[in-house]
């Protein structure tokens, strides 16, 4: 019976120390990946613009080509909503709408995650001139995790979790425009 007390009393502490760290931990995180492609940044941009072509190139798209998928608005355009719901425990649910389109510059995108857990990523893709006929595309994305949800980040590398995605997405875009 001791040692019961003794294992709880341990498990307590343990769970109190997280408490108590996880109140001075960052809730911050960001994330920057580029990639340079060999087009100029108006067809880059062009192509990038449009969520729906996001179904050629960004991973969790492509994960379930078959989700249920919505769009509101103007594709390309501040205001466009577009809705997934998808069966795939590493998609989920959610909505991304673009913020602000800054023409052959930029433009910023508000996720809501709804499954598998709740959040909000505000993420951004820029086009720069990388010479004549090539363009770098940075995509960047910033979120917070409210306390006590914010230990996790002291166990997860968010950047190294999600860059890898962001990678393999930017990869993907540069063969789908170099072709």
């Amino acid at each position: 019976m001791n040692i019961l007390i003794t294992i709880l009393l341990i498990l307590a502490g343990i769970i109190v120390l997280l408490l108590i760290i996880g109140l001075f931990s960052k809730k911050d995180y960001a994330i920057s990946r580029e990639v340079v492609i060999n087009r100029p940044v108006p067809a880059v941009f062009d192509f990038v613009k449009y969520l729906k072509n996001q179904e050629q190139y960004f991973k969790y798209v492509m994960m379930d080509p078959g989700m249920k998928k919505e769009y509101h608005g103007t594709d390309g355009a501040v205001g466009l909503k577009y809705h997934w719901d998808s069966q795939h425990k590493n998609v989920g649910k959610g909505s991304q709408e673009i913020k602000q389109v800054v023409p052959n510059e930029r433009i910023d995108y508000e996720v809501v995650f709804l499954k598998p857990f709740e959040g909000v990523l505000h993420s951004s893709l820029h086009t720069d001139a990388a010479g004549p006929d090539s363009t770098k595309v940075t995509w960047k994305a910033a979120s917070s995790m409210k306390y006590p949800m914010n230990i996790m980040l002291l166990f997860m590398n968010m950047e190294k979790m999600i860059g890898k995605d962001f990678d393999e997405s930017l990869q993907n875009l540069k063969k789908v425009l170099e072709k």
